[in-house]
């Protein structure tokens, strides 16, 4: 994970109201597997409950998935929040995994995804897509999502030397 991604994922998680009550929240992460860093730590343990989900066991991996694109191992409407970082790349069929996405996000809750839209190949066990703004809200529109945001870095925005490279898109949906 890049800087730049870090601090969009940080930026999205401290604008969340999150005060109801004394209730857990619970979070999940697709692809949550730390190479070369994490979200786990923007998610304090007393308002979130983090599940870490990905294909291969590792550090903060909770959940291994036996199906990358039928999570059996996960309920319906389980997460009040789905998160996941430079994840989406790296899968065969993104539109199955934003079917899963709806499935597992409780009514009324937000995801966060971020993607590249751009960088070398950095196949991690593959690499098969870069995305667009105009791509994410099609997926979103596929598994009847609502768009909220949908962003792409460009040359005008401030990044380091390294997540330049990647001009990230950054979506934010929601299951109506």
């Amino acid at each position: 994970m890049h800087k730049s991604s870090f601090k969009k994922m940080e930026r999205f998680v401290s604008s969340l109201d999150n005060s109801n009550g004394n209730s857990i929240s619970r979070v999940l992460d697709f692809g949550s597997q730390c190479v070369n860093g994490n979200y786990k730590e923007l998610f304090d343990p007393d308002v979130w409950e983090y599940v870490g989900v990905d294909q291969t066991a590792g550090k903060n991996v909770d959940l291994v998935l036996s199906d990358p694109y039928n999570w059996a191992e996960i309920d319906n409407e389980f997460a009040d929040l789905l998160i996941s970082g430079q994840a989406l790349e790296h899968v065969e069929y993104p539109w199955i995994i934003f079917e899963e996405f709806f499935r597992v996000m409780k009514r009324g809750a937000l995801c966060c995804v971020i993607a590249p839209s751009s960088g070398p190949e950095h196949r991690y066990p593959i690499d098969c897509w870069r995305f667009y703004g105009d791509g994410m809200r099609a997926l979103c529109k596929h598994a009847n999502l609502t768009c909220l945001e949908c962003h792409t870095d460009s040359d005008e925005d401030d990044l380091d030397e390294e997540s330049r490279v990647w001009k990230d898109t950054i979506l934010i949906a929601k299951k109506q």
